[in-house]
């Protein structure tokens, strides 16, 4: 089935059509704030037999629902039929995003694994199980990295706003090379530690790997991420699709 795929963050939206989960994958995105109604009726022109939305911005949600009609149209959440079971009290909390990321890794690793998702925020969401039949345990969020250089320079007289890139040292040798050390070593051991964290919690050694726009930055520095997937969230929102609307 030919899908429209829709990943509303907060930041960014992303879209792509596609006729299966393996196929080249061509995407477009706009930033969340300028999705319009007019915009949305462009969409229309596309080729595409269904949509599939993932949304975590419930207003543009809306307008999605309401300027794709007639087209029919599947909104993740988790009362989804997807191919993994959710072991989580409150499963109507969890992003569609996330529910997404979880789908698309148990197709690619299976169970257990985790999933590092870089963006807006930087979320971990863990799969327990095995191969055959994974399940969604929770996970953790925390603040993405560009929040982090962004609230420096908004906040400080003298901090400048930086490009994010490996640091040539560890000793900044000027003031935008000491917040790119801060910012990339600073992020790496974060994320290292709440691997450990999450580990330790857990019986078997997880397969770990990443998605998301600074995902390969910081992955180039953590041996514990085997692989960064670009495009992981639109392929499990294919998956869902596909479950949900053949």
């Amino acid at each position: 089935m030919r899908l429209l795929l829709i990943d509303n963050s907060n930041t960014r939206t992303k879209f792509a059509v596609i006729d299966s989960v393996d196929a080249p994958m061509e995407t477009h995105h706009i930033a969340t704030t300028e999705i319009s109604p007019s915009f949305i009726n462009t969409l229309k022109g596309l080729d595409f037999e269904a949509v599939v939305l993932s949304s975590v911005v419930p207003e543009k949600a809306e307008l999605f629902r309401e300027f794709l009609s007639p087209a029919p149209l599947h909104e993740i959440s988790c009362r989804s039929d997807i191919p993994i079971d959710i072991a989580y009290p409150e499963p109507e909390q969890i992003g569609a995003d996330r529910l997404a990321n979880a789908v698309a890794a148990h197709a690619r690793v299976g169970a257990p694994a985790i999933v590092v998702d870089f963006g807006t925020a930087v979320t971990f969401d863990v799969l327990g199980g095995t191969r055959d039949q994974g399940s969604y345990l929770g996970g953790v969020i925390s603040p993405g990295l560009p929040s982090m250089t962004d609230y420096l320079h908004q906040n400080t007289a003298l901090l400048p706003a930086i490009d994010l890139q490996e640091p040539s040292s560890a000793i900044g040798k000027s003031t935008t090379e000491a917040m790119r050390s801060g910012a990339v070593y600073g992020y790496r051991g974060m994320v290292r530690e709440v691997l450990r964290a999450i580990r330790s919690e857990l019986d078997e050694n997880p397969t770990v790997i990443a998605t998301g726009g600074d995902a390969s930055l910081i992955a180039a520095g953590l041996p514990e991420i085997i692989e960064v997937v670009r495009n992981l969230t639109l392929r499990g929102i294919y998956l869902i699709g596909e479950r949900n609307l053949s």
